[in-house]
This record gives C-alpha cells, structure tokens and sequence, in this order.
C-alpha cells in the first residue's frame, strides 16, 4: 500500500513538474517584418520571448534608425544582427544598429560573405557611393576612424543560429553565384518560413545590373527551380528579401519573369523599348526606375 502511495505521489510529482517545465519552456520561434522604403528591402526580426535576432540591416541609417525604435518596442535583448549577403541594402545600417545595440554581434555565415562586404564597401567608398554614408567608409591608414568591418563582423562556426532561450535558424550558403556572388537562406521550423533573401523577389523588379551577367543569370533561374522542389513537401511560408511574403509558387513566378527579361533585353531595339516592355508586362511591380533601369541597362551595353 505505501508502495502504492508512493508511485502515486511520483506520478503526480512528475505530473506537476511536466506542467511546470512545459510552462516556463521558450516560446517558438516567430517573426516581424520590417519594410523598408529604400530599395523595397525587408529585415526580418526573429524572437522567441526572451532574445531577438535581427536578419538584414536596410540601405540606409535613416532606415535602420526606424527599424532600431521597431527593435526597441520589442523590449527584448538583441543578441545578433545577421547579414544574409554583401549587398549594401541589406547592411548599411549596420553602424547605426552597433551604436544603439552595443551589446548585439554582426555575424554572417561564412567568411566569403564577409569578404563580399569588404569588397563592396571598398569600391563604394571608390567612386563616391558612401559620400551620404560617411560612417560606412572602411577603415583604413588614410581613414583610421572608418569603420572597422574586419573586427565588427563575425563569421558563425556552423550551419545554424541559436537564440538565447531557445529555437533555431539554420542557415544555408551552398549556392551558386546568381544575384549575389554568395548568398545565406534561412528556415525557420517553428513557423514553416524560408526567408530567402534576395533569392526571392515578390512583385519588385529583379537586381540584375552590374556584375549579374547571363551566367548568374541563368545559375539564378536553375536553383530557383530547386528551391521549389526542395522545398514542395513542406510548402513553407516564403519570405523574400524584397516584397511581401508569398509561397513556393513564388520561384515560378520568378522563372517566367527572368525568362521574360532575357528574351526582352536579347530582341529589344534600344533600352527604353526593353523598360516599356517590362514595365508593360508587370505592371504591380515596383523599383522600375532604379532596380528595372540599371538591370536594362547592364544587360544591353552592348
């Protein structure tokens, strides 16, 4: 009978402290969009609770300084300010983050992206491209108050980002050079969402100017095919980096819109007849006259 007792006094025991443990557990991982004006650029705020991990940084301080108050409301520790590729409108704002998030770490998933940034940030400063963000300019022996990307960047040691209190991003670099020379996707599993960065573009013109050529091209509408039949058995929410969210169907659109350009730039007699023919056929989208333009522009030099 006291055997009885106290099986029954464990049972309940362990009941108790089930409930208990399964109360105080982390709350899964979810996510706030923050959308930019410059360049229709998103960054993405992952919290589970207890800590925020930011992905992509916007075009501008005049962006991130919004996006850092978005940051502030959320009233949680930022821990890790992820830069999914080195393209300026996704980690200008940077600095300003730093300053107001000291305690936050720039990081992205491999030492290539990291060299990507550099180099950008490098030739920007080059041909006067970081005159409106003085901040920015590299650091260097004539500028030794630059900034200091080197030692402000951190490369992650694996394949996923773990937020304090609990979940998971797992990052995947394994692509081919298409829109940028290298890219970081992320899944999220608490919420089904693949955040795509600017894999994916969502009724905003593609970026294929300078440096995209045919070659990256192409290497972009082949694994936009394989991302969808990667990804059609989970069927995940897909956040891209420009644009709203939308689903796998996303990648065809894509395709047929590249396909699109291609055929439009390779036929048209001059540049302003390819732009209306693409303005004409996508009507919705937005960044004609920056992302549109230097992408028509690129593709017919010649």
């Amino acid at each position: 009978m006291k055997l009885r007792v106290y099986s029954l006094a464990i049972a309940t025991m362990s009941l108790f402290f089930g409930v208990f443990s399964n109360a105080f557990a982390a709350t899964p991982v979810d996510v706030d969009i923050f959308n930019g004006e410059t360049a229709t650029v998103n960054s993405y705020l992952f919290s589970n609770g207890e800590s925020l991990v930011v992905m992509d940084l916007q075009r501008s301080t005049d962006e991130a300084k919004k996006l850092s108050e978005v940051i502030k409301a959320k009233k949680l520790p930022l821990t890790h300010l992820l830069i999914s590729h080195g393209h300026p409108d996704h980690y200008i704002g940077m600095d300003w983050l730093l300053k107001e998030f000291p305690d936050a770490k720039v990081v992205v998933a491999n030492e290539d992206i990291k060299k990507d940034i550099i180099g950008f940030s490098t030739w920007m400063e080059s041909v006067g491209w970081l005159d409106a963000e003085p901040a920015l300019k590299p650091k260097s022996d004539k500028n030794p108050n630059g900034f200091d990307y080197e030692n402000n960047i951190s490369v992650l040691s694996g394949e996923t980002l773990s937020l304090v209190g609990g979940g998971e991003l797992a990052l995947t670099t394994q692509y081919l050079p298409m829109e940028a020379e290298h890219i970081t996707t992320v899944y999220v599993e608490d919420i089904n969402g693949l955040f795509t960065s600017d894999f994916g573009y969502n009724k905003v013109h593609l970026w294929m100017g300078q440096g995209v050529t045919n070659a990256h091209v192409n290497n972009w509408k082949t694994q936009l095919a394989e991302l969808k039949e990667r990804y059609t058995e989970l069927n995940p929410t897909v956040y891209p980096g420009h644009g709203a969210p939308s689903d796998i169907g996303l990648f065809s659109a894509m395709i047929t819109y590249i396909d699109d350009f291609q055929k439009i730039t390779a036929t048209a007699a001059s540049k302003e007849e390819a732009m209306a023919e693409m303005e004409k056929r996508y009507p919705e989208y937005k960044e004609a006259g920056f992302l549109l333009k230097n992408s028509v522009d690129f593709h017919m030099q010649h």
